[in-house]
């Protein structure tokens, strides 16, 4: 820090802005030139921007649990490619819909993205061979009697009672829902061919058999869910971009009404958008639900940007009416405390960084560049586009002396001046409301929580977890430690009772392993009497398991290369879990991990309990557990700025109350709302703290600037404050709030409560910066004007006064 002290508070000075101003204004075709060509060279990166096709994974790539999760795929490949289609309706198992439903599953299954489909009309049973010692699979379903209702009502009696190894798979025999399992091919699951047949070929099936029989079909499964909330994603950028601008742009007009202003602030953030999409192709990536919010973010950012430097230009401006002198003093005077203050604000996103997390790190890493750019976007353009218009008119000053905010600072003035004891009072009250409320916040590790609930196919979800508990996939694996150990009956045995356990387990559904097979296998060699459907015994292991192993290995048909990996060695047993928050996953879990390491004790065995739902609730903990570490860290180098900038460790105090009461009131909120703490709310609190301390910083600023003028009468230069940062500090938080507000328009629950709670904290800071901020100042005066320590900082972000301008450009 010592090294950089120097050369920073050098190019922080007076002198470096008035420099740069200069440059700004005698380069304004070449600085034009110059942001034309970065727009053209960062559009021509759109080509490489990448739509997400996975789930968000919150955990660092070397933890256990990713590990554990790679090494199931490695066994078994991707766990998350089933497809299942469901109807209730019991005109199914009619000659005209059955027709049309066998049509249907028919050309699924012919697609090159489909490597198997298991259906009523294409279901293949064990049938035995004795010549041969061995099952083959025959179809259950003689197509040419479809045409024949009785048929069809035998079919259907056949599937319903005397096939239990499909129960749960394919039907609900309670409540005679039907349902057709797709099975994609692995290699294409994570990509974009899967978003393309799941969009142009699946859903136009599903639609098209919905039109023939008039009859509703549910659709549902990892990559279908995978595909349409990317979709969801995907159209609702236009939407965020598209209402920020509307909204931002009309709060502007009304602060400014001005139409020139308007557009060129307009015009900016729209560069500012090209810029950070074109950010995300250079850097390769992915479009995820949080990097799709960072062009909405650098609209809301970058309009009270604008409004701060020209509501500066229109002040000077007013003062001596020469429009050249007044651009120049616009950076000459703002250029340390905007730098400052959006470097603040970039650092507070950049705290994303440390989570060791790669979704966050990434956006981190986008929205902390966007946000210097867009800053960078506003020093350069708006003195270049009003050096080129003519000045300002009278209707357009009228904005500083408007008399609702004349009202509004009166009234926060009188607050501050003969309230203090009041607002301490409020503030500790919402304190103490705020940690109650934080012991009632629950913690939420589910993967559909966040997901847009309006849509169809969240019903059809709701649905599948009331039919079938669930289409989330919970994986467990077992490590034999020996090969062909998993088809010992001991083996097989251990894993039934483990079975039962899940059973009994009401969010889990029925599980799926090759013990259901061999059960299978002893019903088959029973005549398919359901009445042997169980695991045979030691007397009958030996031929009817000899049976199952001489099963045909056609790729297409067996059954049991989804349950024991090709050396024998390694079973998996696949449950479907209903999401109901992943409130109850950590306890699911552990019964199972219970029984599991009872039945299979260690170092004989390895048992691994993995899958989309259990890795993304491992990650939800993970990130809460980060996420005090990651507001530490952003107290800590907002307190940094403050020191360097002030030498003061008591206005470091002072600036971190005023930001953190806020965070503790929307924490406490969220306990009482039952809004649960989850991947996206958890943003809520970095967000807030880097823009809500911008306030804090522009107000202390201008407090020494104050005491400065006035003699170093402290209650004077904290009220004449209030003339100049509190009206700057209304519109850019009026601009953030109803800015935020936008992502109240997704159909994302996480988003909406992202953008609800960021802009809900935010007004909270707004009020807290303007009246317990000065409050506090006011109550340690003594010690806050002492000139050694706080009147000499190291960074000058004040602005300065005209006389000392005036020095500069008489030396210059």
């Amino acid at each position: 820090m010592l090294v950089l002290y120097l050369p920073m508070k050098k190019l922080l000075s007076i002198g470096f802005w008035e420099l740069i101003a200069r440059i700004i204004l005698r380069n304004r075709i070449l600085i034009i030139s110059i942001v034309t060509l970065i727009t053209i060279l960062l559009a021509s990166q759109w080509k490489n921007i990448i739509f997400t096709q996975t789930e968000a994974n919150l955990i660092p790539a070397d933890d256990k649990v990713n590990v554990d999760y790679n090494n199931f795929l490695d066994k078994f490949g991707e766990e998350g490619n089933l497809i299942v289609i469901a109807t209730k309706d019991p005109k199914l198992f009619t000659p005209k819909v059955f027709k049309a439903w066998s049509e249907m599953m028919s050309t699924i299954s012919k697609h090159k993205e489909v490597d198997l489909v298991i259906s009523v009309d294409n279901l293949k049973v064990l049938t035995k061979n004795d010549s041969l010692e061995k099952f083959a699979l025959k179809n259950l379903v003689d197509k040419s009697k479809v045409e024949k209702q009785n048929y069809l009502n035998q079919i259907k009696s056949e599937l319903l009672n005397n096939l239990p190894f499909y129960e749960g798979l394919l039907f609900n025999k309670k409540t005679g829902s039907i349902r057709s399992a797709i099975y994609l091919d692995k290699k294409i699951v994570n990509t974009k061919a899967r978003k393309e047949y799941v969009l142009n070929s699946l859903i136009p099936e599903i639609e098209k058999f919905e039109n023939e029989t008039k009859i509703d079909l549910r659709a549902s499964g990892m990559p279908y869910i995978r595909t349409l909330n990317a979709k969801t994603i995907i159209d609702e950028i236009g939407l965020f971009i598209g209402a920020a601008l509307l909204i931002t742009g009309l709060i502007f007009f009304i602060f400014f009404r001005s139409f020139r202003a308007t557009l060129i602030s307009l015009i900016i953030v729209i560069i500012g958008v090209m810029w950070s999409f074109g950010l995300l192709g250079l850097l390769g990536y992915e479009v995820t639900v949080l990097t799709a919010l960072v062009p909405t973010l650098v609209i809301v950012i970058g309009i009270p940007n604008c409004i701060f430097l020209i509501n500066k230009y229109h002040q000077e401006f007013a003062k001596h009416a020469n429009k050249a002198k007044a651009l120049q003093r616009v950076i000459t005077k703002t250029g340390t405390a905007t730098f400052m203050t959006n470097l603040t604000t970039a650092f507070g996103f950049a705290t994303f960084i440390g989570t060791n997390n790669d979704l966050l790190i990434e956006f981190g890493i986008v929205s902390s560049i966007a946000i210097m750019c867009i800053y960078l976007l506003c020093v350069f353009i708006i003195p270049i586009f009003f050096s080129f218009i003519s000045s300002p008119l009278n209707r357009h000053l009228l904005h500083l002396n408007r008399d609702y905010l004349n009202s509004f600072m009166k009234w926060i003035v009188n607050t501050v001046k003969y309230k203090k004891v009041e607002v301490y009072s409020v503030a500790v009250v919402l304190l103490i409301v705020g940690l109650i409320g934080i012991h009632k916040i629950k913690i939420s590790g589910s993967i559909l929580e966040d997901m847009p609930k309006k849509t169809s196919f969240f019903n059809d979800i709701l649905f599948f977890e009331k039919e079938f508990n669930g289409v989330l996939p919970l994986e467990i694996m077992i490590d034999t430690k020996r090969k062909k150990g998993v088809m010992k009956l001991s083996t097989l045995k251990r894993m039934d009772e483990l079975e039962e356990t899940i059973t009994d387990i009401p969010e889990l559904s029925k599980p799926l392993s090759v013990v259901s097979l061999i059960k299978y296998s002893k019903q088959a060699y029973y005549n398919n009497n359901p009445e042997f459907f169980e695991l045979p015994t030691a007397q009958e292991q030996s031929f009817i398991l000899s049976y199952a192993k001489n099963a045909t290995q056609n790729s297409k048909e067996n059954l049991m290369k989804s349950y024991v990996d090709s050396t024998g060695q390694y079973a998996r047993i696949t449950t479907f879990i209903k999401d109901e928050n992943g409130k109850n996953m950590e306890a699911i879990e552990e019964q199972i991990r219970a029984k599991a390491n009872k039945l299979f004790p260690s170092p004989r065995y390895e048992v691994i309990i993995t899958g989309k739902p259990s890795v993304f609730q491992k990650g939800t903990k993970y990130l809460l557990d980060n996420l005090v570490s990651s507001l530490i860290l952003a107290f800590l180098l907002t307190g940094g700025l403050v020191a360097i900038m002030f030498r003061s460790f008591k206005m470091v105090i002072v600036s971190i109350v005023p930001n953190l009461l806020p965070l503790i009131m929307t924490a406490g909120l969220m306990g009482f709302l039952n809004i649960p703490l989850k991947p996206s709310t958890i943003l809520v609190f970095g967000i807030a703290f880097g823009l809500s301390v911008d306030d804090t910083l522009r107000f202390l600023a201008q407090y020494r600037l104050e005491l400065s003028r006035n003699e170093w009468k402290i209650k004077k230069s904290v009220f004449a404050t209030f003339d100049d940062a509190g009206i700057s500090m209304f519109y850019t938080s009026i601009v953030l709030f109803f800015g935020f507000s936008v992502f109240m328009l997704s159909s994302f629950g996480g988003t909406v409560a992202l953008g609800g709670l960021v802009a809900l904290t935010l007004f909270f800071g707004m009020l807290s910066n303007l009246v317990l901020l000065p409050s506090l100042v006011l109550s340690l005066n003594r010690t806050l004007a002492n000139e050694q320590e706080f009147i000499k900082p190291t960074i000058d972000i004040l602005e300065p006064t005209d006389e000392e301008v005036d020095a500069i450009e008489k030396k210059d």
